[in-house]
């Protein structure tokens, strides 16, 4: 095995435990069985796809990353992560009163991060199976975490809908904001906008598109 397979054997095991942990006792069962349930299916895709759909090293541990904070997330239910207080524990200052906020802002910086960590992926897979070159292999990709952020948010609209009750207050995760989809779709927007920039600037650095060369080392 080469030293990128390894890598990436180690996060699958570092995850599936991660995941298994999380998963004895969430905070609310049934909240976290709807947002593990696209998590699965994508977890599946990612594993009965990694021959055809070759994703670099830094890509696969951007989703690892992503998951890790998602499991996290689905455990204790997005709004109650007790981030703040593990920090005061920590360092003995609290990150609400540093930021002036009484809101819990774990799934707002989970938002963020879907961009910020999963346009990457997405560029990899325009360029490989789209052939998408140039501006557009910049632009589609920051499209398509705004566009699926919205997906994301109707989807979250539909469930609390139809479950409605406290199931749906725990999966809508408003927490009072009417603005709420709008803000988690703008930090999304943003985190994508910042990796897609330093990718540019990066290529612009190294001289060639380091996807294109990517995809030249393993035959692509």
């Amino acid at each position: 095995m080469s030293n990128r397979q390894i890598w990436c054997a180690i996060m699958l095991v570092l995850y599936a435990a991660l995941w298994a942990w999380l998963a004895i006792d969430p905070l609310d069962r049934q909240a976290w069985m709807l947002e593990n349930a696209l998590v699965v299916m994508a977890t599946l895709i990612l594993i009965t796809t990694r021959k055809i759909l070759p994703l670099s090293t830094a890509s696969y541990t951007m989703i690892f990353v992503f998951m890790c904070m998602h499991a996290i997330g689905a455990h204790f239910t997005y709004s109650l992560v007790p981030y703040d207080e593990t920090i005061r524990s920590m360092t003995g200052v609290s990150l609400g009163a540093v930021l002036d906020t009484h809101r819990n802002q774990y799934d707002r910086w989970v938002h963020f991060c879907y961009g910020l960590m999963l346009v990457l992926p997405l560029r990899e897979m325009l360029m490989l199976h789209a052939g998408v070159r140039g501006f557009w292999s910049y632009f589609l990709p920051l499209d398509l975490v705004v566009s699926s952020s919205l997906f994301y948010e109707l989807l979250e609209w539909g469930a609390a809908v139809v479950y409605g009750g406290d199931l749906g207050v725990a999966f809508l995760g408003t927490q009072g904001d009417e603005w709420d989809a709008q803000r988690d779709m703008a930090a999304a927007g943003l985190g994508a906008l910042i990796t897609i920039c330093l990718v540019w600037a990066g290529n612009r650095a190294y001289g060639s598109d380091m996807t294109l060369a990517w995809f030249k080392r393993i035959g692509r």
